[in-house]
């Protein structure tokens, strides 16, 4: 890889490791999740770095995909909220994330996730076969007592590619794939629940597909931002805040009608029972 690529990532590492830190010190009890979601973005900026996605803020059952768009959900006591958050400096990405028990200091559900995520970071190397991160990810949330998401999994990350090959399943499989020198994301989903999610409303992140002709001069707008002001990758309704609501939920149907858009729904664990998440990016270039 070219020095100049490995640089930014370590750079979009430094930036992620700041603010991931100062997240988990932020006040959550009834803290708005608009205004968690803000805070860390605007410290990715502060920090001279781009958000890779909307800051993902995500209660209970709901394990990804929710962004929130306004002051509506509020954080309560035992709230378990997962925070996943995604930097990147030239399109060189790091994504991250954490879950806090709203008012508690643990929860076993947090600990089995970060354990089994610090175990599967020991053993993850250049040459590593991707049966085996899967296994010790699993082996080591049940150990705990709990359940991996089996349709949730790692994966790389390329130039403004959040999810690119190798896939990391939680379950245990025979990948034989070998871990190459790259990035890669560790991301480990534990459930009391049958762990298994399914798409849910509502949507609340959107990522450009490709160009289309479009006649409503709003859903032009929309893609343009989209292409070149989001780069590609993942975006917020709210970061368009130049578009009446009215006129952007007109223009975003069409934009997915078309196929010019991709839309994420929201993700919920398929028999309503809470999910924590953790979630750390490696470097593995040296």
């Amino acid at each position: 890889m070219e020095e100049n690529a490995v640089e930014s990532y370590k750079k979009a590492k430094k930036i992620s490791d700041e603010v991931v830190r100062y997240a988990k010190s932020l006040k959550f009890e009834n803290a708005t999740a608009l205004s968690i979601a803000e805070t860390i973005e605007n410290l990715i900026f502060q920090h001279k770095g781009k958000p890779a996605w909307p800051v993902n803020v995500c209660l209970n059952d709901v394990a990804a995909h929710f962004s929130p768009l306004d002051n509506t959900l509020v954080l309560r006591q035992g709230d378990l909220v997962k925070i996943d958050i995604g930097v990147h400096a030239d399109g060189y990405i790091c994504d991250q994330a954490f879950t806090v028990c709203v008012g508690e200091k643990t929860h076993p559900m947090i600990t089995a996730a970060e354990k089994a995520l610090d175990e599967a970071l020991k053993v993850l190397k250049k040459g590593v076969k991707v049966c085996e991160v899967s296994a010790v990810i699993e082996d080591t949330v049940k150990s705990f007592g709990f359940n991996t998401i089996r349709n949730l999994c790692g994966h790389g990350l390329d130039r403004y590619v959040v999810h690119a090959p190798p896939t990391i399943p939680n379950t245990k499989n025979e990948i034989q794939d070998e871990i190459a020198a790259q990035a890669i994301a560790i991301e480990v989903f534990a459930t009391d629940g049958v762990g298994w999610v399914k798409e849910s409303e509502p949507v609340t992140i959107y990522q450009f597909r490709q160009d289309k002709p479009i006649r409503m001069w709003e859903a032009r707008k929309i893609l343009e931002k989209a292409k070149v002001q989001f780069e590609g990758l993942p975006f917020s309704p709210r970061w368009t805040p130049d578009i009446p609501k009215l006129k952007f939920d007109m223009a975003i149907k069409q934009l997915v009608e078309t196929d010019s858009l991709i839309q994420y729904p929201v993700l919920r664990e398929e028999s309503g029972r809470p999910v924590a998440v953790a979630e750390a990016t490696a470097l593995l270039f040296d």
